[in-house]
């Protein structure tokens, strides 16, 4: 992979206004709304209820980014970047994986800012091995949310990916528990978050602060590596589909 292109990639997204509103803005804001207007601060558990919606909004900043990435591929193939860049040293698998890497670093402005207010403004205050566990939980959980990103983006049209983005983004958000608590789902909603990969990304990172395990580590690892499996092997065989009619 060419580390010039990753930095071309990573730098037209950061300059994007839309990633700027959803993937920078909006999971700060929801969570300010969440951790002040929606929930009692005189609660004894309160910083616990911040710090899971903190790891929620993580997560939706890191989904956001690669939907986002997801629509920009779009925009290359209607416009030709991609028979463009075919005619270029760079490979097919350089291309792609500097798309999801992009794609992946576009989710670090989420994992750094929504913490940091969380500890400022909540009192969200984690060991180092928790901060840990929580960013690397986060940022290596959502690999099978960009590759679905880039899959998104390789059967999408420019016009058509923004919706397509947020009703993906939200759905599986709703669903997979990070807009409502997974406790107070029903039985047959929390049977319905287990197929989702947001809901395995939270398995990794919410006990860091709930002192609770929602699932096992190696069963979220196993999960969302079969999503990443599964997601990686598509996305590979439509890009060289395209590739074959040029």
């Amino acid at each position: 992979m060419n580390p010039a292109y990753l930095v071309v990639e990573t730098r037209r997204l950061f300059r994007s206004p839309r990633f700027l509103i959803f993937v920078v803005a909006f999971p700060v804001i929801m969570f300010l709304l969440q951790a002040t207007v929606f929930t009692d601060k005189s609660a004894p558990d309160h910083v616990a209820v911040a710090g899971v919606i903190m790891v929620n909004m993580m997560t939706f900043g890191t989904f956001a980014a690669a939907t986002t990435n997801g629509a920009r591929l779009a925009i290359e193939r209607a416009g030709g970047w991609q028979r463009q860049l075919r005619l270029t040293p760079l490979s097919g698998a350089g291309y792609l994986g500097g798309k999801a890497l992009s794609g992946m670093l576009a989710g670090l402005p989420a994992l750094i800012l929504v913490p940091a207010i969380a500890a400022f403004s909540q009192g969200v205050h984690l060991d180092p091995a928790g901060w840990l566990r929580v960013f690397l939980g986060v940022f290596l959980g959502t690999i099978p949310l960009v590759l679905l990103g880039l899959l998104l983006g390789q059967f999408g049209t420019p016009e058509s990916m923004q919706p397509i983005s947020m009703i993906v983004t939200l759905g599986m958000g709703f669903l997979g528990g990070l807009w409502i608590p997974l406790e107070g789902m029903p039985s047959w909603m929390h049977d319905v978050a287990q197929i989702m990969p947001t809901y395995w990304v939270l398995g990794l990172a919410r006990p860091a602060v709930t002192n609770q395990l929602l699932v096992s580590l190696p069963t979220a690892i196993g999960v969302l590596g079969a999503w990443t499996l599964a997601l990686g092997i598509v996305v590979v065989r439509r890009y060289r589909k395209d590739s074959a009619r040029v």
